[in-house]
């Protein structure tokens, strides 16, 4: 089933500011809040949907990608599109929505007065060079990471201070009245539980590093620079928190003989003086495999070929570049006496004069028509 767009999910436009989504979300959790709607699978859902369109619009480089790609920036790379976020994930990450005095702490999860909250692993960063051919077809990768997990023998108990809470709260007199306020426990961290025993081998927090080979989907289309996110993958949080997730930057490799413009390709063909005169077919590379194409008799310098869907795919799903071939007419720097003979006796021969016609354009057209 087609994904909702996820300005439609929280009834917004393109333009809101900030605080108009941060405000929109708050409403749509709030009016479909397992806690206000138990038992009730569709509003779940719903919940969720709308936590999957903040965690992307309300994160500045995330919604750039979003309003420029849509839905397919974030596919096959383990993030809400693999069921990547449960209802935890989203209380830990978001809590922060209703928190303060506003709301009063009358659900649970939530900051706001919702108790122990669990605390997320840190993020792991790689980056992964692919080649022109792996970004026009897609490619799975698998890739070996060094995270922080759980040492074997390691055991946690409730924390002394919050008794197992995450929260502590504190009373103090104001010239308005007693005001109590809860904030995270800052000896657990929130986490409600502190380490009882750990191998010698565990950092304080009672994780080690382990070496692990992750696989990693990367869809057809991606581009220099682009984020993808491997939820999950990331270091592990101590005692019952979740782990972090893996974000891999992608990097383009030079390829020998294609450059490549957005979804288009460009390739310099270079043709001998004869075979421009008499015509000819030549083998070239593409992302696809090699393709054989025909030089007609008499081809100009500069001309443009354009093969079709030989190009790159869009990272939006619509359609495919094209491949322009350039062809660039090798003129010889050096010739024998025969031939410099031959050419001498041709300088006046009307057949060798320039005679451009309406189908011979200028540079500056071939480029306009180029971006057409």
């Amino acid at each position: 089933m087609a994904k909702r767009d996820y300005y439609d999910t929280l009834g917004i436009s393109k333009g809101a500011t900030a605080a108009e989504i941060k405000k929109a979300y708050r409403k749509k959790a709030i009016e479909h809040h397992p806690d206000k709607n138990p038992n009730n699978k569709d509003a779940e859902a719903k919940f969720k949907e709308a936590a999957e369109a903040y965690e992307v619009l309300s994160d500045g480089n995330k919604k750039a990608r979003y309003d420029q790609y849509g839905h397919q920036a974030f596919e096959g790379n383990g993030g809400f599109n693999g069921g990547g976020m449960n209802m935890d994930d989203i209380f830990s990450q978001f809590g922060d929505i209703f928190g303060g005095g506003g709301f009063g702490g009358g659900f649970s999860g939530f900051g706001g007065g919702g108790g122990q909250r669990r605390v997320k692993g840190s993020n792991l960063r790689i980056r992964v060079k692919l080649t022109l051919e792996e970004i026009a077809n897609g490619v799975e990768k698998k890739i070996k990471v060094k995270r922080k997990v759980q040492a074997p023998g390691t055991t946690y108990k409730t924390c002394s201070t919050c008794h197992g809470s995450g929260q502590v709260t504190r009373i103090t007199n104001t010239i308005l009245g007693r005001m109590q306020t809860s904030a995270p426990c800052n000896v657990c961290g929130g986490a409600g539980q502190t380490i009882d025993k750990k191998p010698a081998d565990a950092d304080a927090q009672g994780l080690k590093v382990q070496e692990e080979t992750v696989s990693i989907k990367i869809p057809a289309g991606v581009v220099d620079g682009m984020q993808l996110k491997v939820s999950g993958k990331g270091n592990e949080a101590p005692g019952n928190g979740i782990s972090g997730d893996i974000i891999v930057v992608i990097e383009e490799e030079q390829h020998e003989k294609l450059q490549r413009e957005g979804d288009n390709l460009h390739y310099d063909l270079y043709v001998s003086y004869p075979d421009a005169v008499l015509g000819t077919s030549q083998e070239i590379d593409t992302v696809t495999g090699k393709v054989r194409i025909k030089v007609d008799a008499g081809v100009q310098s500069g001309k443009i070929l354009r093969l079709r869907g030989k190009g790159i795919p869009s990272i939006n799903g619509y359609g495919r570049g094209d491949l322009l071939v350039h062809v660039n007419v090798w003129t010889p720097k050096t010739l024998n006496k025969q031939q410099r003979e031959f050419f001498e006796s041709m300088q006046n021969d009307e057949h060798f004069a320039p005679k451009p016609d309406s189908t011979d354009k200028s540079f500056f057209e071939k480029v306009k028509d180029m971006f057409s």
